[in-house]
C-alpha cells in the first residue's frame, strides 16, 4: 500500500498500514490487528501511547483555554511548563527559552538566537547529523538525499565535519584534525556563530558523542567565542536514561533544542539556553501564533511530572537493563553473523546489522522490518546504510510486551543467519 491519493507521494511511508488506536507500547491498524511498538512514533512517545494522566491533562485544559497566542497576552501553562521545565535543566547559569511548534521550529529559532547575540552568520553541524526539514535547519543535516537533493542553494554558510564517536570508529583526533584544517582553508573562526550537534546521533545511528571530543569543543569554544547548541530532540526526556543526553557528555551546552517527547505525543518545541542568549533578539523577533498552545503546554506539565517520577525511572532502568541483557545473549548464542554492535547509550539503543564479509546488512534490514511488521513488531531503521535498528520504545512498556517484542525480533535475526 502506497502514500494514499491527494497525499504528496514526497512523504515517506516506512510501515504501508493505517494505525487507528494506540495504548501504552501497543497500537493496533484499522483491522484491528496488532502490533507492538518499537517506533514510538520516532522518539515522540517516550511516556507511551495515551498516557492516562497526559490524557486527562490534555482533557481538562480544552475545557478550560483551547488556545492564546502568547506574543498577545500570556497564559499560565506556558508559564508554568517554562519554570519547570528549566529548573530539570543541569545548567548552572541563569536559563531562559520559548516554546515552538516544532524541533525544526526550535532549531530555525537557535540560529536566529546565535545570529543575533555573536553578530556572526557560519555554523558547524557534524556528518549524519539530522536538526530538522525547514530550509535553515535542512542545511545543516549532514546528509543531502533526500533532504537537500535538487533544492539549490540553502541558507548558510554551514560547515560539516566528521561527527567522533566508538560507535561509528570516527576517533578525537580525526575530527580534531578535520575541524582544524576548516579554520585553515575554509572559514576564519571569528565568522562562526555556533556548532550544533546531537549528543547522540539520532537518524545517523545512535552513535554517542565522544566525550572527550565534546569537552574541547567545549573549551575551543568559549576561547573563541563560538555558542553550542545541543539538538536534544530525540535524545531527550530519559531517551538516553537521563532527562538530557548531554549530561553523558560532562559539558554544558549555551543553547538546547527540545522537541518530541517534550509533550507526550502533542505537537510542542522548545528553545531553552543561557539567558544572556535567549535575551539577545530585538523584541518580537521570537514567537508565533501556535508557539506554546494552551493544551501543548498542559500535556507537556503532565510530561514533566511523570518523567520525574520513581515509577518512570525504574521502568526506563529495567528497559536498559533487558535490552543489554538480550543483545548480550544474542552476542553469545552467536544467534546471527549479521548481528553487529549495540550503538548508542542508556534507552537509546540501535542494533547493527553488519557482517564481517559480506558489509552492511542493508537488504537484511528492510526484510527484518517487513517480517516483524508481518508477525506484530514495528521496527524503524536509522544509519547511513540504513543497516540499523533503531529502538525508540515507549519507556512506560510493560515487561511482558517488551519480552514479547524482542522474542519476536529474536526469531527474525536467527532467520537471517544464511541470508546473502
Amino acid at each position: 500500500m502506497k502514500n494514499s491519493p491527494g497525499i504528496s507521494k514526497a512523504l515517506g511511508l516506512t510501515h504501508p498500514i493505517t494505525i487507528q488506536k494506540g495504548r501504552n507500547a501497543e497500537v493496533w491498524d484499522e483491522n484491528g490487528k496488532r502490533y507492538i511498538d518499537f517506533v514510538g512514533g520516532i522518539g515522540v512517545l517516550n511516556f507511551g501511547h495515551c498516557n492516562p494522566k497526559i490524557v486527562k491533562a490534555i482533557q481538562l485544559q480544552a475545557e478550560t483555554l483551547t488556545h492564546y497566542a502568547f506574543n498577545a497576552a500570556l497564559h499560565r501553562p506556558y508559564l508554568d511548563l517554562m519554570e519547570q521545565l528549566l529548573q530539570i535543566v543541569p545548567i548552572d547559569q541563569p536559563l531562559s527559552g520559548m516554546f515552538t511548534n516544532s524541533g525544526a521550529e526550535a532549531t530555525e529559532n537557535a540560529l536566529k538566537v546565535v545570529r543575533m547575540a555573536t553578530g556572526r552568520t557560519g555554523m558547524i553541524a557534524f556528518d549524519g547529523g539530522f536538526h530538522g526539514r525547514t530550509l535553515a535547519a535542512v542545511n545543516l543535516n549532514g546528509k543531502v538525499k533526500p533532504y537537500k537533493d535538487g533544492l539549490g542553494p540553502l541558507p548558510g554558510p554551514v560547515y560539516h565535519i566528521p561527527f567522533p564517536s566508538q560507535d561509528n570508529g570516527v576517533s578525537f583526533d580525526q575530527a580534531k584534525q578535520a575541524l582544524d584544517r576548516l579554520f585553515q582553508v575554509e572559514v576564519d573562526v571569528n565568522n562562526i556563530a555556533a556548532i550544533i550537534f546531537e549528543p547522540v546521533l539520532g537518524e545517523g545511528g545512535f552513535h554517542l558523542m565522544s566525550p572527550e571530543f565534546a569537552q574541547y569543543l567545549r573549551t575551543f569554544c568559549d576561547t573563541h567565542g563560538i555558542l553550542i547548541i545541543v539538538d536534544e530532540i530525540q535524545s531527550g526526556f530519559a531517551r538516553t536514561g537521563t532527562h538530557f543526553a548531554f549530561s553523558h557528555l560532562g559539558i554544558e551546552p549555551d543553547l538546547m533544542l527540545l522537541g518530541k517527547s517534550i509533550a507526550g505525543g502533542v505537537p510542542l518545541g522548545a528553545v531553552v539556553g543561557l539567558a544572556k542568549h535567549m535575551d539577545a533578539p530585538n523584541k518580537g523577533a521570537l514567537g508565533g501564533t501556535y508557539s506554546g498552545n494552551p493544551i501543548a503546554c498542559a500535556a507537556g506539565l503532565a510530561t514533566l511530572e511523570i518523567l520525574q517520577s520513581a515509577e518512570f525511572q525504574a521502568s526506563t532502568q529495567h528497559y536498559i537493563e533487558t535490552i543489554e541483557q538480550r543483545y548480550a545473549k544474542w552476542q553469545q548464542q552467536k544467534l546471527t553473523p549479521w548481528l553487529g554492535r549495540l550503538t548508542g547509550i542508556g534507552a537509546m539503543r540501535g542494533i547493527e546489522l553488519q557482517h564481517p564479509s559480506l558489509g552492511a546488512g542493508t537488504q537484511v534490514l528492510a526484510e527484518v522490518l517487513a517480517s516483524a511488521r508481518e508477525q506484530g513488531l514495528l521496527l524503524m531503521p536509522s544509519g547511513p546504510a540504513k543497516n540499523i535498528i533503531r529502538l525508540l520504545t515507549p519507556l512506560t512498556i510493560h515487561p511482558e510486551t517488551l519480552n514479547e517484542g524482542l522474542d519476536i525480533l529474536e526469531h527474525i535475526l536467527a532467520q537471517t543467519a544464511d541470508m546473502q
